[in-house]
């Protein structure tokens, strides 16, 4: 599979096309600009075929608040699957809640409805085995991930505690249902073994293509309560790696921070080379943002220099603002442990909750779901000692 990417004829290619907002008519067009780039919308949804677009759909928010893939990215890309002779479907599970709501509020089930494209069944699990996997030999993924003839992944360009970054990789972990991404974090806290995880779920998928909706990104607090940035681009390729890669040119971040790049490149399943990655479309350099706000630390720190105890001291930990917390409860709720560590504080409504950093493993499920935006991740004073 290596010698296939290396060859000087078969580079990664990756279309990145400047769109400057969410017209429908410009999303169409750069979808267009883009695939033809790769080669044509053929070689990715054939006429007769299933076809599932999976976004990004974390939770229930409302488009402008860039937390999911945008509506008018998934209309563009159904209606270019539609126009193709492909049946087109969509789907994906939320980190808490349920996925038909999630879908309905974030605007992406009326252009689905637009289009007559159902939303696929992400809430029945079904096990594989895969036995060329990293980590992951038995995956649990959603029925509907299963029951189509190619994915074509959208996903949305946003920072994550955990991984540094959502992007092409990182948006197959929505085919993992509901409560059951909170099983993979509980068998998996460390880092490397978590992105070893998500690299076996796209290996086994196999996604034909990945979008990455990068028109208004999310910086900051990322994936679900960040700051929307306007990044006005959009990236296509098959090879989500490569994808990636050029995601962290963008905002210039070393892809070395990543933990699922070291694992997706020995695997075969992309390339981070910058020799083997092709860049076609528009000019990179015009759309870099190099202050774009993101964990600008590796994710994985203590894993070469520093024995496993020291993780706590040195891995950024959850921290809840008092005065943004309503007392919902949704932290408590999807923290993945038992017993949990963030747990009601005894002061009933007028208290936080609080956190035990002894049992919290640091996977972050708490500040991607918090509603209202009330927990961020903060440094350890001897991580800011070492890392400055």
């Amino acid at each position: 599979m290596r010698a296939a990417i290396n060859s000087p004829l078969a580079k990664a290619k990756v279309a990145l096309i400047e769109c400057p907002d969410y017209d429908e008519e410009l999303v169409s067009r750069a979808l267009h600009k883009g695939i033809d780039l790769l080669g044509g919308i053929s070689r990715f949804a054939r006429p007769g075929e299933k076809i599932l677009l999976k976004p990004n759909i974390l939770n229930g928010a409302a488009p402008e608040k860039c937390v999911t893939t945008h509506p008018a990215v998934l209309k563009a890309m159904g209606l270019l699957c539609q126009e193709n002779g492909s049946r087109v479907s969509f789907g994906d599970s939320p980190g808490f809640g349920n996925a038909q709501t999630a879908a309905a509020k974030s605007g992406l089930a009326t252009v689905a409805a637009e289009l007559g494209m159902e939303q696929a069944d992400f809430n029945t699990p079904a096990q594989v085995s895969f036995k060329e996997a990293l980590i992951a030999k038995r995956l649990i993924l959603a029925k509907g991930a299963l029951e189509t003839d190619g994915i074509i992944s959208l996903a949305k360009m946003k920072t994550h505690g955990f991984m540094r970054i959502t992007g092409a990789v990182k948006n197959q972990f929505g085919c993992v249902p509901g409560i059951r991404k909170g099983e993979y974090h509980v068998k998996m806290p460390r880092s490397e073994h978590f992105a070893s995880m998500l690299v076996d779920i796209n290996r086994y998928l196999k996604p034909r293509l990945y979008v990455l909706d990068g028109i208004m990104a999310m910086e900051g607090n990322g994936p679900g309560s960040g700051s929307p940035r306007k990044m006005k681009v959009l990236l296509l390729s098959s090879d989500a790696v490569a994808l990636d890669a050029v995601f962290c040119k963008l905002i210039r971040l070393p892809a070395s921070y990543v933990p699922t790049m070291k694992p997706a490149f020995a695997s075969g399943l992309g390339t981070i080379a910058d020799e083997e990655i092709e860049i076609c479309g528009d000019e990179l350099s015009h759309l870099v943002a190099p202050d774009f706000k993101v964990i600008r630390q590796s994710a994985l720190p203590f894993d070469r220099a520093f024995p496993y105890y020291l993780k706590k001291w040195i891995t950024p930990r959850p921290f809840i603002n008092g005065s943004l917390c309503d007392n919902c409860q949704v932290c408590t709720e999807v923290c993945p442990l038992e017993p949990k560590a963030v747990q009601r504080a005894p002061g009933g409504k007028n208290s936080h909750p609080l956190y035990d950093y002894e049992r919290c493993i640091r996977c972050y499920c708490c500040q991607e779901m918090c509603p209202s935006g009330a927990i961020a991740i903060k440094r350890p004073l001897l991580s800011r000692i070492i890392h400055g």
